[in-house]
């Protein structure tokens, strides 16, 4: 069996605006398992980026261990790439955007890679607004050893061995929020249509953007009893708005006959357009999005859709006032300007 998708495409197959066919967009053929949650995310992955027609070479996709972090095989195979130890793709992210902030970057992660060993990394990662789009594909189990429960799986849940989870699982939005997370998000793996818009509104956003997405394990936790399975997800998915996206270069013409809408306008002139689902909530609230994510909580509910924004967000290199050009590209000259400027930094710690 091969792992290669073949390289012949039909010749008219349709093109984005810089001449780049969907299938540019693509990976390896996908290893995980037939359902897997996760590849339905890879595919919304390579339409938001056909989509937006970004160069694959301008993406920089980042990952650590897990099912979820073997999935930047299976899209833009022509960006660059690197697949990090357990729980380390947050300081990788940080070290490349510091060297280099002209990249886009996508740090796919699972929910045992973020939640457990990688918790420390992931926090420090949104205080400092690091500039990239982190994906938590969640799932709520360890599907590479053989399905224990995550440290997001709800209390009370049953795995499929018949053990009932007896700790309360940690809700990353909730707690992104709490440390001051700039964009946050929930979706579901099988919904691409709130999915995609929400993955090129994050890209378009300055700073950290979180989008959590329940990504059913078919092997492990898809059994009665699992709060991660597909039929508990799609029993009791709340979603906070219907969602569009905008890029600046076109024209709005999208509008909505019923309900209250929101327009949220990006640092990139995008437009996030938003159709309000529940009453009484406004995605640029801080403290009413974690009010609504504790209600939804309480009454056994996944509120998905665009959680919470800040349109005025500043992003790490912003932050620490750093070079406008890549460090990379920095020449000795520029990082050794001489003793007088030394003396001039000294003098002010003195």
């Amino acid at each position: 069996m091969t792992y290669i998708k073949p390289k012949f495409r039909h010749p008219d197959l349709p093109k984005n605006s810089i001449g780049y066919a969907k299938a540019d967009y693509e990976g390896v053929i996908s290893t995980l398992c037939a359902g897997c949650g996760h590849d339905s995310i890879s595919g919304s992955i390579v339409q938001a980026c056909y989509e937006m027609a970004i160069e694959p070479h301008r993406v920089a996709k980042l990952s650590g261990i897990g099912c979820s972090s073997k999935t930047p095989n299976y899209f833009l195979n022509n960006s660059h790439g690197f697949n990090s130890v357990h729980g380390r793709m947050p300081s990788v992210a940080t070290g490349a955007n510091m060297a280099n902030r002209d990249l886009i970057y996508l740090g796919v992660s699972g929910d045992g890679d973020t939640a457990s060993i990688g918790m420390g990394q992931f926090v420090h990662a949104i205080r400092r607004n690091l500039n990239m789009l982190y994906i938590v594909m969640n799932n709520g189990c360890y599907g590479l050893t053989k399905g224990q429960d995550s440290a997001t799986a709800d209390q009370g849940s049953v795995s499929k061995s018949g053990s009932v989870n007896p700790f309360e699982g940690i809700d990353l939005p909730g707690m992104a929020l709490e440390l001051g997370a700039t964009f946050v998000a929930r979706s579901f793996s099988g919904d691409k249509t709130q999915l995609v818009p929400l993955i090129k509104a994050a890209l378009s956003h300055k700073g950290f953007a979180l989008i959590d997405v329940m990504s059913p394990c078919v092997t492990f936790n898809n059994n009665a009893g699992s709060t991660k399975s597909y039929d508990y997800v799609r029993d009791h998915i709340e979603a906070l708005a219907e969602i569009g996206f905008v890029p600046e270069k076109e024209e709005i013409t999208v509008s909505y006959e019923t309900g209250t809408t929101v327009d949220v306008e990006l640092h990139d002139g995008s437009v996030v357009h938003l159709q309000k689902l529940a009453d009484g909530w406004d995605p640029r609230d801080r403290q009413a999005a974690m009010r609504r994510l504790q209600a939804a909580k309480a009454e056994g509910e996944i509120l998905t859709g665009l959680i919470y924004i800040n349109p005025e967000s500043k992003e790490l290199h912003d932050v620490i006032k750093s070079d406008l050009r890549p460090l990379n590209s920095l020449t000795e000259e520029d990082l050794c300007p001489g003793s007088a400027a030394l003396e001039l930094l000294n003098e002010d710690f003195r």
